[in-house]
């Protein structure tokens, strides 16, 4: 297919290269900014911000699944992301111009559902437009175009913040969503398999499985359970650590946490280039690594809170959750090929992180209220423990070319 064939040309821009990039500031730009200007200029209570973001954050968590079986079944595929960049951006304008609270939380449940269409919609169109042998490059790919343009937009966001209005992520939300929607009809409809797009071959023959028979894929089951692990140690890490600093240097908060993020976002986009390489390398030496480096992470964290180590933290905090996160999209779609249910898996594994998130917010604060910083985070390098024994012990090797020498296939 000549569409994929651009995939490979490591001098052009891709039309899904751009819809990523473009997407880093639709898909996650709103989220903090809306919560600072609730409490700044609307003059919102923490508390009443807290209910609101609980309300939204539960109602997006369990509404993964549905949005995946929806993405699965449509053909529309990028009429989700074109119209979903500019619905949530028009959610942000509308909590910007008439901060009340039904407007708020109307706004925020429909970002927060919003929130599932992008990434499993851009994973399906990917696994529509490549074949096996390309995957694994590009949602590599992805991943890093992705983490580019957080970096790029953040600098944008901030320049214009400085020059002209502290409005800015509001304004360019809009903007960004129709520099997306045009990368994305760049992305000729008759080049996207819909087959293949949701888990099945391009031959034909099969049908999409029920939903319970995805139950019966004991492979399946173990990564989902990793994932809540892995998420369950990997949500409240950094958090904990820049609480800790916040305490120890008063006045550096806004300056450390920024610099926390930049590391990041730069670490993982060096992570992600490591799944393009993950046909040679194999799938599980590279989740395996990832949950490594998050075990490491915990134990940097509760050694030191030194600003220093904050650089070291950050670099593993990119290796760590950026390498799982590039990972997710290409071992599921190894787990589930055949079934037809690709999105909807990726769904339940969305409601399964955010799980994994939840519990460890409600563990780690009362474990600090309880028994200080470094008991939370030594419960958290348990959970990154138990992460790594149960990949290496029941995880088989996913990537096709590999399998059959897996011990445990």
């Amino acid at each position: 297919m000549a569409f994929v064939s651009l995939f490979e040309s490591r001098a052009k821009l891709t039309p899904l290269d751009l819809v990523n990039f473009f997407l880093a500031d639709v898909r996650g730009g709103l989220g903090a900014y809306l919560n600072i200007y609730l409490l700044t200029a609307a003059k919102w209570s923490p508390a009443a911000i807290g209910a609101v973001l609980a309300a939204s954050g539960l109602t997006g968590v369990l509404a993964h699944p549905a949005v995946g079986a929806l993405i699965d079944r449509t053909r529309t595929k990028r009429a989700l992301i074109i119209g979903g960049g500019f619905i949530l951006s028009a959610c942000g304008l509308f909590i910007m111009w008439i901060p009340t609270l039904p407007v708020v939380l109307a706004a925020d449940l429909s970002m927060a559902i919003l929130g599932g269409v992008f990434a499993p919609t851009i994973a399906a169109i990917t696994l529509g437009v490549c074949d096996k042998e390309h995957l694994a490059a590009r949602l590599g790919r992805n991943a890093v175009f992705d983490r580019a343009g957080n970096i790029f937009i953040a600098g944008v966001i901030w320049l214009v913040g400085m020059l002209s209005t502290q409005l800015a992520p509001f304004f360019l939300a809009p903007a960004f969503a129709l520099l997306t929607a045009v990368a994305t009809l760049s992305i000729p409809a008759d080049a996207i398999d819909y087959r293949r797009a949701r888990g099945l071959t391009a031959k034909g023959g099969e049908k999409p499985f029920g939903w319970r028979l995805l139950l019966a894929r004991r492979p399946l089951v173990v990564f989902a359970a990793a994932t809540a692990l892995f998420h369950f140690a990997n949500s409240t890490m950094l958090l904990l650590l820049l609480q800790e600093l916040a305490l120890a240097y008063p006045g550096w908060e806004t300056s450390l946490t920024s610099a926390a993020l930049m590391i990041s976002q730069l670490a993982t986009a060096a992570a992600a280039l490591l799944v393009t390489r993950a046909d040679a390398i194999g799938r599980r030496p590279l989740l395996l690594m990832s949950i490594a480096a998050l075990f490491l992470q915990g134990f940097l964290c509760m050694l030191s809170i030194h600003p220093i180590s904050l650089l070291a933290v950050q670099v593993l905090d990119g290796a760590g959750g950026g390498l799982f996160d590039a990972l997710l999209p290409l071992i599921l779609a190894d787990l589930v090929k055949g079934t037809g249910r690709y999105s909807l898996a990726r769904g339940v594994l969305g409601t399964i992180q955010g799980i994994g998130g939840a519990a460890s917010q409600l563990a780690t604060g009362l474990i600090v209220t309880a028994a200080g910083y470094p008991l939370a985070f030594l419960t958290l390098i348990a959970g990154a423990l138990a992460a790594f024994v149960l990949v290496f012990l029941a995880l088989p090797e996913t990537a096709p070319a590999r399998r059959d020498n897996s011990p445990l296939s």
